[in-house]
C-alpha cells in the first residue's frame, strides 16, 4: 500500500461521481456543512484515484466513498459517520451508527454499495459543479 499525499486537507470527502446516490451525498455536504470545513474530490479525478491506488481500492468500481480528517481515513458507514460527526448539531445522531458492529454494518453499507446503480441510477458522466461548488474541490479533485 502506498501512502496518502502530504497536501490533502483536513477535511476531504472523495465521492463517486457517477453515482446518484454518491452525489446526492456530496450535495447533501455541500448544504449543511455552514463552516465549509469540507473539501472534495471525485473518485474518477487524478487525486481520486491516487487515493483509491494508495489504499489497495479498486480504481474503477467504488464501492465506498472516503472521509479523511486530519490524516484518518474512514470508509463504507464509518465514512458517512464520520461526516455526520464533523457537521454537529443534530447530524450528530446519525454518527452514532459507528458503533453498531462492524459486521452489521458492512452487511448494510455492501448491500447498497453493490446495487446502488440499479436502485438509485447512474449518470453518464460525473456531475458538472457551478463555479461556487468548484471551488469547495480540491486541486486534481475534479
Amino acid at each position: 500500500m502506498q501512502r496518502l499525499p502530504q497536501n490533502l486537507p483536513p477535511y476531504l470527502i472523495v465521492f463517486d461521481g457517477e453515482c446518484v446516490l454518491c452525489s446526492g451525498f456530496y450535495r447533501f455536504m455541500l448544504k449543511h456543512d455552514r463552516r465549509q470545513r469540507f473539501a472534495f474530490a471525485t473518485a474518477q479525478s487524478p487525486l481520486g484515484q491516487r487515493l483509491y491506488q494508495a489504499l489497495g481500492l479498486p480504481t474503477r468500481d467504488f464501492e465506498t466513498n472516503l472521509v479523511i480528517i486530519n490524516g484518518a481515513v474512514f470508509q463504507r458507514l464509518d465514512a458517512f459517520a464520520a461526516a455526520m460527526r464533523a457537521l454537529g448539531g443534530i447530524w450528530h445522531l446519525p454518527a452514532l451508527l459507528r458503533f453498531l458492529p462492524l459486521w452489521l454494518k458492512d452487511f448494510a453499507y455492501h448491500r447498497i454499495a453493490r446495487n446502488r446503480y440499479r436502485i438509485f441510477g447512474r449518470y453518464n458522466t460525473c456531475m458538472a459543479p457551478t463555479p461556487a461548488q468548484r471551488a469547495r474541490f480540491v486541486k486534481g479533485g475534479f
